[in-house]
């Protein structure tokens, strides 16, 4: 097939003008049942295109129709050997690439600024995290990446790690030298997995940073819906079949997903990856014209700037994805979450994210120049209007933690273990069992099975202050946090020990003690 074709959404379509008389799931019938309100505003094919499994539409669990032609032409698109849509986003892929690739007990390598995810999917599989601290860009509180260099570090003193998960390009826009990383992670035979959320477009334009399945990773699982045309929560897992289990990959991905898959997402990532085929670097082309247009003329704003290309270079920075513009306003007097509700409120205009020093602009394929045009005018008008121009004094405060904290036992261990709820601010010393991450980005700052220390404490409670949400744990005013009941250590330490004992019976790893 040509990369013209998109064989799902023309199944589904022929379907839907065919007008069956419907006795099956959804049972809004087309849209019929569907309240006036929201058929009105939704639009009638919509209705049409949510289906469930029908012979003539495929199955997304055991696809030998239109959804295995779709997904063949994605991996021809991506230099992949296999690719499976996914409808529960890259968070999802994220749990499919560890669950499918590691053991319990198994030691994984991953950057410290991955996604949450990465860290549920090593909960769900009974890993061992073993965390390598990226640069940090403490001006501006974000991490950069990781190095190669690193991560061969890590594979030395870890020789036993089963595989390196590692975030391309991060959140920022901020690269690793993925095909260094790459040579080096299958010369220790292990296995490299790529969270690629945010860089489903890097393929198809010379000037982006090279992709995970160019660098030939294992698996890298990518989000249709960041800067190419995919709906929200539409995602494709990408796996070259050298050193992966296709077979044991597609069986947790059935794991994982639901049975009854959104035919508007699939189809929405057969167009997408046509799109990206087919027109993709014209389209891209023209997206880093007008994001390197926005980021000159963000830079001729009093106070505000935004980092570009003269970055590469610096510590964590090997490329830069130009598309992602982190405009830094602290030098202005303001914090990025009051230029977010201002452009919001005023402008009508709807930043990526925000935090206290900058927010986060992200060009995709349809922005336009007249968009960009209006950014650059709502923030001048900002800076003309509210701006002291004296520098935070939480600048001088916030600094995102720059050291891993002791790890007393696993992240599953910490979550399964019994709980006490004690106050957040007595929490320094205790071993955690919550994630907490300011949201978005994601990136968490406490992990369970680690000793919650003072920076991460005065780090969270700086960032609640100032109106960060904090996401991950059953008290987000930050009054309380759940740490383990160390009283009941023993117990959680016998029952590992029996966990292992299992997993040596079943052939799946060594017998090594707790430690």
């Amino acid at each position: 097939m040509s990369q013209e074709n998109t064989p799902l959404f023309d199944a589904v379509v022929a379907y839907a003008r065919d007008r069956r008389i419907s006795f099956h799931t959804p049972g809004h019938k087309h849209g019929s049942a569907m309240p006036e309100s929201f058929r009105k505003f939704a639009g009638e094919h919509i209705f049409d295109m949510d289906l469930t499994l029908l012979e003539e539409i495929d199955s997304l669990h055991d696809p030998k129709g239109v959804i295995r032609d779709a997904q063949a032409l994605a991996a021809r698109a991506y230099d992949a050997d296999a690719s499976f849509f996914l409808v529960n986003g890259t968070s999802g892929g994220n749990h499919a690439m560890i669950l499918s690739t590691c053991y319990p007990g198994d030691k994984i390598i991953v950057p410290r600024n991955c996604h949450k995810s990465v860290l549920s999917g090593i909960i769900l599989a009974g890993c061992e995290p073993v965390f390598v601290q990226p640069e940090i860009n403490q001006d501006l509180a974000i991490f950069s990446n990781v190095s190669a260099d690193q991560i061969k570090k890590a594979l030395a003193k870890h020789p036993t790690a089963r595989a390196v998960l590692v975030t391309h390009p991060t959140y920022n826009g901020i690269a690793t030298d993925i095909e260094e990383l790459g040579r080096i992670v299958h010369a220790e035979k292990k296995l490299l997995l790529v969270d690629e959320a945010h860089g489903p477009h890097l393929k198809f334009q010379e000037d982006l940073p090279v992709s995970a399945m160019e660098a030939h990773a294992d698996l890298c699982v990518e989000s249709m819906h960041k800067i190419v045309s995919g709906m929200t929560q539409a995602s494709i897992l990408h796996a070259k079949k050298k050193n992966i289990d296709l077979a044991r990959l597609k069986r947790v991905l059935q794991l994982l997903t639901t049975t009854s898959p959104s035919y508007i997402l699939m189809c929405s990532l057969d167009v997408a990856r046509m799109q990206m085929a087919t027109q993709g670097r014209q389209l891209l082309t023209q997206t880093l014209e007008l994001a390197r247009m926005c980021r000159q003329e963000v830079n001729k704003i009093r106070g505000v700037s935004c980092f570009g290309r003269e970055s590469v270079g610096a510590p964590g920075v090997f490329d830069l994805d130009e598309t992602k513009l982190t405009i830094a306003v602290a030098d202005t007097g303001l914090t990025g979450y009051e230029v977010a509700h201002l452009l919001n409120k005023e402008f009508k205009i709807q930043v990526e994210y925000s935090d206290l020093f900058s927010v986060l602009v992200l060009i995709s394929i349809g922005n336009t120049e007249r968009e960009i045009r209006k950014l650059v005018s709502g923030l001048q008008s900002i800076v003309d209007r509210h701006a002291t121009h004296q520098p935070l004094a939480a600048k001088r405060r916030v600094r995102l933690p720059s050291f891993i904290p002791e790890a007393v036992m696993t992240p599953r261990q910490a979550v399964f273990s019994p709980v006490l709820k004690v106050p957040f601010k007595d929490a320094v010393g205790r071993i955690s069992a919550e994630i907490s991450s300011p949201y978005p980005p994601g990136i968490p700052i406490i992990v369970p099975g680690e000793k919650v220390t003072r920076e991460m404490v005065d780090y969270l409670r700086e960032m609640h202050a100032v109106g960060a949400r904090i996401n991950g744990q059953d008290d987000p005013t930050l009054r309380t946090i759940k740490v383990v009941d160390e009283s009941q250590l023993d117990k959680v330490r016998r029952e590992a020990d029996l966990d292992r004992l299992v997993n040596f019976v079943k052939g799946a790893g060594e017998l090594t003690p707790v430690p």
